[in-house]
């Protein structure tokens, strides 16, 4: 019958939807589970790194709470720019103006790239840490990492699922699932 026939090639086009689907929400896991770590790793780096060598226990609390606060900036700026844009904007404002300095804030809410402005400000925390140069460049590279999930998240988000795939696939499974009680009457 017809149907022997079609359901082969409908569930090939199922299975092709699926699995890009799961490779895209797979490939976003991925970017923001690297971002948690890196996050992580941003703040030990600062901390094992940072030259206490002239500087106060509170000149150093300070400097590590600015870089702290500067990747956290980041990474929330990021989940903001990769949700709908309505979705928790006024939220967003509320925690950059209650956690960061006001020029900061207002710096990153004006921005015309919200994430790479953070970036910006997570480079200057970084600069500004006594420590060598050597080491700076070191998380310096961290913070690439940073910057090349975003990227990949931002494609991800760019470029949906191919049209084929939804519109093809639904027309498909529309027009098999219509017929199909004709196929199975028997008289």
């Amino acid at each position: 019958t017809p149907f022997t026939l079609a359901s082969p090639s409908l569930g090939l086009l199922l299975v092709f939807r699926t699995n890009t689907a799961y490779q895209r929400w797979d490939e976003a896991r991925k970017n923001w589970g690297m971002n948690i770590n890196h996050t992580r790793d941003l703040v030990r780096l600062g901390n094992a790194y940072y030259d206490r060598t002239g500087v106060s226990e509170e000149q150093r609390k300070k400097d590590l709470e600015r870089l702290a606060l500067a990747i956290w900036a980041f990474v929330r700026a990021m989940k903001r720019h990769l949700s709908p844009a309505t979705e928790d904007e006024d939220f967003f404002r509320e925690e950059l103006l209650a956690k960061l300095p006001p020029n900061q804030a207002t710096a990153i809410l004006e921005a015309a790239h919200r994430p790479n402005r953070a970036l910006y400000d997570l480079s200057m925390a970084i600069e500004n840490l006594p420590m060598h140069f050597i080491r700076k460049n070191e998380m310096h590279r961290a913070v690439t990492i940073f910057e090349d999930n975003l990227g990949s998240s931002e494609r991800l988000l760019s470029s949906p699922v191919p049209l084929f795939y939804s519109r093809h696939t639904a027309r498909f499974l529309a027009f098999w699932l219509l017929l199909l009680p004709f196929a199975l009457y028997e008289p």
